[in-house]
């Protein structure tokens, strides 16, 4: 017999649940649909069945009387049927009127079948739960849970309460009761040796050590929580046997970084030789001096790129606080030891941006600086190309065309990846792989101006280095930030002709519109016509998506040298542009953004030595979430207080842009409600990766999967 358990799918489905090793079950109640959706779900296993847990629990452990009924509050009632009765408008329903000693309440059924017509009829004893509504005529049930039982048998009621499970359409919650009851009979199985799926993983010393429950009690107790338990413990997910699935977990992401750590220790890299006569040579070309914070970063980073171990470090710095710099000073060094750097941007005009500052502080140097973007003609990629692979270019930048099969580098040492949190983990990968020859690994520089809050950074940066340039260069001034009624528009219209006829330029943004970069475009669009039509006197330049590249660089190097006065434009200019004369930044329809880039997108003024300043229009009335990030804007510049902000509101996977990619995926723990927790996991982790190597790849296993490999990035 083979060793696992299967959900059998009658005779269509058999998909396999390994479970113990020495038994073999078959889980009942799922047909062919069921199965599928089970899979959407992401249940896979009996692991999978008894790791998704309840949401919220019900106690249907008590009996209540219709007349202490409370509105949504949902409710266990036992009564008779005095009538039932199929009303026509405005669609068929079953309308049931139940009663006891207290009172009356109608259990209405919008689809019914003819089974539940003809059973319940009047004198017909029933036991119901459900989440009353009221009605100006009385209280209701909308498709109640029941039962129709006889006088003389003992009510149904729960033992212990009832856990309300996270779901999908069509997959109910009686199934959901039924798939853990069986799971949990399996798991509590008396038997010698126990699947390693869900064999005890945390040694018996940290169990005592933080009166944690087994893996067993905390599944049982957490699925059947006990009629006395403490509600809202479960309720805040803070109840000790939830605590004991949330830390290992965290365990679980925390010792991947770990192990990649380890790894990358055993890789090799280019020892790469200073060359501060190089650096000295570019510093006096510069026009202003590093500040404290980037001297100190820089000097972090020449520590790393001068071992044999490929260097991994984060540098994170808020808008304009000059990363960009200490990332050419990073890429000097390993040019000088002929060999060849790379910068990956995320968007084309900021890698345009990137080279066009990059050329011009490294020309002068005779240093050779390539960019390749998916927008080159053919005779000009074909150009680039050449000089890449022949070790020409000492500098590449790039898009996402860097990592294309195409593109081979002679001799790539060092990888800079701007904003990385906006690639796909199998984007970096492919760039990683470029520079890997034989057995030597490229070192890489991550760099973000997004401010990554800590509890984020403990948990999905530990296996890099972190740096943070938290000093902004001399003579910025903080930009005020005001929120205007988009009613007042008139008023922001004055403000930017005096702005303008003072020599100063501004931006005026438009933000996305539904996800459509073409609805993005036309309203951008419209407001380039409006601001001519009541600016006829300045003028006024459009950038967006949809432009072609060409179209965009020749508007983009007229604001520049201030030949347009205001410049229309959508997201686009969200990072890496920088014209110093640009002091008012106005945002449309702000209510709509987030905060990180409403952030972004205000760190695009204030570069110069004059007072500046964002409006954010929005449409009133200001509520909820668009409410505080508007109100959080106006208090703070600082990316960081924003950053831990925008992390309440929207949590991880938002945060660092891999909503979408799978790499924030905690089926259990919650950054945000469990951050008190880091740092006992932390500790825990050293001890485990100590003392207990062996258990490390189980608990990993258990959590991550085949999801371990992107860390690798």
């Amino acid at each position: 017999m083979p060793r696992s358990v299967f959900i059998m799918s009658m005779n269509y489905k058999k998909i396999d649940f390994p479970l113990a090793k020495y038994c073999c079950h078959y889980l009942q109640g799922i047909g062919p649909k069921n199965a599928e959706k089970l899979e959407k779900l992401g249940i896979n296993t009996v692991q999978d069945i008894l790791f998704h847990l309840p949401f919220r629990y019900e106690d249907r452990t008590k009996l209540i009387s219709i007349a202490d009924i409370l509105a949504h509050k949902s409710a266990v009632i036992s009564g008779i049927v005095q009538s039932a009765q199929i009303i026509r408008k405005p669609k068929p329903q079953l309308i049931c009127y139940v009663t006891d000693d207290t009172g009356m309440l109608v259990l209405r059924f919008i689809h019914y079948t003819n089974f539940q017509r003809e059973k319940l009829k009047p004198g017909v004893k029933i036991f119901a739960v459900g989440e009353p509504r009221e009605t100006y005529q009385h209280i209701e049930m909308i498709h109640p849970e029941y039962q129709i039982i006889s006088n003389d048998q003992p009510l149904p009621l729960a033992k212990t309460l009832t856990p309300i499970y996270p779901s999908a359409e069509g997959v109910s919650q009686r199934l959901w009761i039924n798939l853990t009851e069986q799971a949990l009979a399996l798991m509590n199985q008396d038997r010698e040796a126990v699947d390693e799926d869900l064999a005890e993983l945390l040694p018996n010393d940290i169990l005592a050590q933080y009166q944690l429950p087994s893996l067993k009690q905390a599944l049982n107790y957490i699925h059947r929580p006990e009629k006395h338990a403490n509600l809202f413990e479960l309720q805040q997910g803070k109840h000790c046997t939830q605590l004991r699935l949330i830390i290992e977990e965290l365990l679980s992401h925390r010792l991947v970084l770990l192990k990649l750590r380890a790894k990358q220790q055993e890789n090799q890299a280019s020892a790469i030789i200073l060359k501060h006569h190089l650096l000295n040579q570019f510093k006096q070309n510069l026009l202003f001096e590093l500040t404290g914070a980037q001297q100190k970063v820089l000097s972090e980073i020449e520590r790393d790129i001068s071992k044999k171990i490929p260097m991994m470090r984060l540098v994170q710095g808020d808008v304009g606080s000059g990363k960009t710099v200490v990332a050419a000073l990073a890429a000097l060094h390993v040019i000088g030891n002929q060999q060849q750097a790379a910068i990956m941007a995320p968007t084309e005009l900021l890698a345009e941006q990137h080279y066009k500052t990059m050329q011009h502080w490294f020309e002068p140097l005779g240093i050779k600086v390539v960019l390749l973007k998916s927008s080159l003609s053919a005779v000009k990629r074909r150009e680039a190309l050449t000089s890449i692979v022949h070790g020409d270019a000492g500098l590449v930048v790039g898009t996402h065309a860097l990592f294309q099969k195409e593109v081979t580098f002679k001799n790539l040492a060092l990888i800079i990846i701007d904003e990385q949190h906006r690639f796909g983990v199998h984007q970096r990968l492919e760039l990683k792989s470029k520079g890997l020859h034989g057995n030597i690994f490229p070192h890489q520089l991550v760099m973000t101006a997004t401010p990554i809050p800590r509890t984020l950074a403990m948990n999905f940066y530990a296996d890099l280095d972190c740096s943070v340039i938290d000093e902004l260069p001399k003579g910025r001034k903080p930009i005020t930030t005001l929120a205007i009624n988009n009613e007042k528009r008139d008023s922001v219209i004055q403000r930017i002709s005096a702005i303008c006829k003072s020599g100063q330029q501004v931006y005026w943004v438009c933000p996305l519109i539904e996800e459509s970069e073409v609805l993005e475009c036309q309203a951008a669009e419209l407001s380039y016509e409006n601001l001519k039509q009541q600016l006829s006197t300045l003028s006024v330049g459009l950038v967006h998506g949809r432009l072609k590249a060409k179209e965009k660089e020749a508007v983009m190097q007229e604001f520049m040298h201030n030949k347009i006065n205001i410049l229309v434009a959508t997201t686009v200019i969200e990072v890496g542009v920088d014209v110093p004369n640009a002091s008012l930044m106005v945002i449309e329809n702000a209510e709509r953004m987030g905060l990180a880039q409403l952030h972004q997108l205000r760190g695009r003024v204030g570069r110069g030595q004059v007072e500046s300043y964002c409006i954010l229009l929005y449409k009133p009335p200001l509520k909820g979430v668009a409410r505080e990030r508007i109100s959080i804007m106006r208090e703070t510049n600082d990316g960081f207080k924003i950053a831990e902000k925008d992390l309440k509101i929207r949590g991880p996977g938002e945060v660092l842009g891999t909503k979408q990619t799978g790499e924030v995926n905690f089926q259990i723990a919650d950054l945000m409600r469990d951050q008190d927790l880091l740092t006992v996991v932390q500790k825990l982790a050293g001890e485990l990766w100590q003392d207990s190597p062996e258990l490390c790849d189980r608990i990993i296993q258990r959590w991550l999967g085949n999801k371990e490999k992107f860390a690798a990035v």
